[in-house]
């Protein structure tokens, strides 16, 4: 069976196929990622490894449209979308190769007794990586640019409908010129991966992707006592507390609501407003929501392109139909499905007794509420079993930040929407998650912060 497909979303054609990897395959790339690990990596001095990483940068920016346009084929993102991700993932890869030998420098300790002691920052070898399709590139390269210049090597595990993006990325770090063996793309089934991951030459595993997905791997990590990262579900709330210009916020919500065509674990998804704004933004924010015209992704000005598969329109379909059958009411009139092609929604009147108010909805559907107070705000959205991002829209910054310190989320943006940035730490709590990836923290997970103490002398 064929597990790794092309299947255009936007036309459902089978564009190409990609037979799965061998175990023979699988155990020679476990193999030569160790080898590049203690021949390679270990020898190589940060800036050489660094050197490489921005190679890979600058090949992103060189391929950007080439790269923009697998990706449409793949998964249906806007020409522009995909282009704002290829450019993303090369600012990731400068930053790590910018800064990685301010990142890994040797650190002295102060000690009582005068003795000495320093903490070197090293590799721990060779890491798989299981990455989503959501964004094909910016996924890898926030996992793959801090721990190649770190000197981890790394086996990647795409996701089975992004094969041409898999492979392009593995022909820039070939070009670029890692060795055999210091980055691989495996086109691994599960069970070669569980496998990969309790094989002893394997150090650890990130996985970006569904709660489902990280509770197995974490389950074969932990059997195998191995240091895990995940990043997993969100459903972002984004709270309207104190604004002088509803329209602003309302421009806010849609934007962190539609991008990616809804296909973001951080997108905002609960859209909470106190009761002084709600009627009004319940207003403007249905019609921009309806605005939106969902089209073919190569198509110019495409903004809103179709859900990525036939099964992810299926889901979300069902999704809201049961919402709706529960009692929710859908402000933007009936819910048109053509094809892969999911026009925008906003659900209200959404309560705690529906499945729709503990679910993720990986879709251009956002759900609103009316609250009175801030405390009321903070408990609505501390109610998920998620707790990845959040946006409080308030002008007294103050005010916001103390909401924010209430909030239980690994990362709250303060009056604007997606504000990630390679700098910035990005990670969640709860069923979101635990791990940082992104800014000095992303180069932290897998190392080896090795201390050095010296007798007094």
């Amino acid at each position: 069976m064929v597990a790794y497909a092309v299947v255009n979303p936007t036309t459902g054609e089978t564009v190409a196929e990609y037979p799965n990897m061998s175990d023979a395959d699988a155990e020679q790339a476990v193999a030569a990622a160790d080898r590049a690990y203690r021949d390679w990596s270990r020898k190589a001095t940060v800036a050489e490894r660094a050197a490489l990483v921005q190679k890979v940068a600058d090949l992103h920016v060189e391929r950007r449209d080439e790269l923009a346009n697998i990706i449409a084929r793949e998964m249906g993102k806007p020409l522009a979308e995909g282009l704002e991700e290829v450019d993303f993932s090369a600012a990731i890869y400068s930053y790590y190769a910018e800064n990685g030998e301010e990142f890994l420098k040797q650190e002295e300790i102060a000690t009582d007794d005068g003795g000495r002691a320093f903490v070197r920052r090293e590799p721990i070898g060779v890491l798989v990586g299981i990455m989503p399709w959501n964004f094909p590139y910016y996924q890898v390269a926030r996992f793959a640019g801090p721990n190649l210049v770190l000197g981890n090597t790394v086996l990647l595990k795409h996701a089975e409908q992004c094969p041409e993006s898999a492979l392009a990325i593995a022909d820039m770090m070939k070009e670029a010129g890692f060795p055999e063996g210091a980055y691989t793309n495996l086109f691994a089934t599960h069970d070669q991966v569980a496998s990969i991951i309790a094989d002893p030459r394997v150090q650890g595993v990130s996985l970006t992707g569904s709660e489902r997905a990280g509770a197995a791997v974490a389950e074969t990590a932990g059997r195998n006592l191995k240091k895990v990262v995940l990043e997993l579900g969100g459903s972002d709330v984004l709270l309207v507390l104190d604004t002088s210009d509803v329209s602003a916020a309302v421009e806010a919500a849609t934007a962190g609501r539609v991008g990616n065509t809804g296909q973001a674990c951080n997108a905002s998804k609960r859209i909470v407003v106190l009761d002084t704004y709600f009627d009004e933004f319940a207003e403007k924010f249905s019609a921009a929501m309806s605005a939106f015209d969902p089209s073919d992704p190569t198509a110019d000005g495409a903004e809103l392109g179709p859900l990525s598969s036939a099964q992810a329109t299926e889901n979300l379909k069902q999704q809201v139909e049961k919402a709706l059958s529960q009692g929710a009411r859908s402000l933007t009139g009936d819910i048109k499905v053509d094809g892969n092609f999911f026009s925008p929604a906003v659900l209200t009147d959404v309560t705690p007794d529906m499945d729709a108010f503990q679910e993720e909805l990986f879709g251009p559907v956002a759900v609103l509420y009316k609250v009175s107070s801030d405390e009321e705000a903070v408990q609505l959205a501390n109610s998920s079993p998620f707790g990845l991002g959040s946006v409080v829209i308030c002008e007294d910054e103050d005010r916001a930040v103390k909401i924010g310190s209430e909030l239980e989320v690994g990362m709250v943006f303060i009056n604007g929407v997606n504000l990630d940035a390679a700098q910035v730490p990005f990670g969640g709590v709860k069923r979101s998650g635990f791990g940082r990836e992104l800014g000095r923290f992303g180069i932290e997970e897998f190392q080896n912060k090795k201390t050095f103490r010296f007798a007094p002398s």
